[in-house]
């Protein structure tokens, strides 16, 4: 073999070497990943995870679950991506936005199901592909997810419809309640629903009539409520509403009557109802810092991607959970849990015809 042949081959072979250990080094597992506040590396570096919410009905989706995630996700991994969809409330549109997302190679899905029973299909569809999914806020009871993220469901219902029985109490209230529940195809809505009864059914109080609101669309709870006032008139002293959509729904369709707004829950603490509570239109709402959820489905997702399994606090569903306890705010809390603790700004709610009530509560 002559020289140039010999330099040619030697030069080959050092290609395919360093070649091969390109390959290595690239092809690691994510389970080799570093944690902490890095990128990560391997397969997880610049890697996308799914963040699919179910309406825009709440209006905290938009406002605060996704920027809360996106950021918490940023520095848990600055390379990576986040792919985020809102289904309004379409159920088939959210699982064209799953397929479009692991036709996008996500990592990692976590999903808010409009549709908790439909939202099976997204989960076997994603762990086909090895794709873990996180049930964030609402779970999937037929096909276990591979986490579920949320406040305790079952634990608000009842929290907030048994602040409203003790008012009512106290207040020596006679006659009965309205339940306004959220949507059927909304597991959460179901377990809301089943913690608002443990607190109604012995109450003492007759329960006129519940409602479960499509869509959990406050147009439709009014418009429900309104053909209540019209049959059971002053009847009804309290409504318990599963959110604080449904809850502004009910208040309008009192005022919309002409009659006085009986106590009235909520659920969410949106600037809306805390606006609502400081001025006296609504009796409650929870208080359930969407801060801690978002961080906690990011860094489970960050965990998945890297390769982890985390294990649950608690199971529910047959699927490994975290569950939240949050705290029920009425008027006289509001300014220590929703302003004090950092939650609200006073220039953000205290505006126009709520001013005078932020004053007379010291919320500045």
């Amino acid at each position: 073999m002559n020289r140039a042949k010999m330099r040619t081959s030697a030069f080959a072979a050092v290609a395919v070497l360093a070649g091969s250990v390109l390959a290595a080094c690239g092809s690691g597992s994510s389970g080799g990943s570093s944690g902490g506040n890095t990128s990560g590396g391997g397969a997880v570096e610049n890697a996308k995870v799914a963040f699919l919410m179910p309406d825009l009905a709440s209006t905290r989706y938009e406002l605060q679950d996704k920027p809360l995630f996106e950021a918490k996700m940023k520095q848990l991994c600055p390379t990576c991506q986040v792919i985020y969809q809102n289904a309004d409330s379409d159920a088939a549109k959210q699982q064209q936005q799953a397929n479009s997302a692991l036709a996008q190679g996500v990592k990692a899905i976590v999903i808010d199901p409009v549709d908790s029973a439909a939202a099976a299909t997204i989960v076997k569809s994603a762990q086909s592909q090895q794709v873990p999914v996180i049930a964030y806020d609402r779970p999937v009871p037929a096909t276990p997810a591979d986490y579920y993220i949320s406040f305790d469901n079952e634990k608000i219902g009842q929290m907030i419809a048994q602040s409203l029985v003790d008012h009512l109490k106290k207040e020596n209230a006679q006659g009965g309640i309205l339940q306004v529940n959220g949507s059927p195809t909304d597991a959460a809505a179901g377990l809301i629903k089943k913690g608002i009864h443990s607190a109604v059914d012995p109450s003492g109080f007759k329960l006129l009539a519940e409602y479960d609101t499509p869509d959990w669309q406050p147009e439709k709870a009014q418009t429900w409520v309104s053909g209540q006032i019209t049959q059971f008139k002053d009847q009804i002293v309290g409504v318990v509403a599963a959110n604080d959509g449904t809850g502004g729904g009910s208040i309008a369709a009192f005022k919309a009557a002409g009659v006085k707004v009986p106590p009235i829950t909520g659920n969410d603490a949106e600037i809306a109802a805390a606006q609502r509570i400081i001025k006296g239109d609504q009796y409650n709402t929870i208080s359930k810092p969407i801060k801690i959820v978002a961080e906690a489905a990011a860094n489970t997702a960050w965990e998945f991607m890297q390769g982890k399994k985390p294990a649950g606090k608690t199971t529910l569903y047959n699927t490994p959970s975290e569950l939240f306890v949050p705290t029920v705010v009425t008027k006289e809390n509001v300014k220590e849990v929703l302003f004090d603790s950092g939650i609200m700004k006073a220039a953000d709610v205290c505006t126009g015809e709520y001013a005078k009530g932020c004053e007379e509560l010291g919320i500045k």
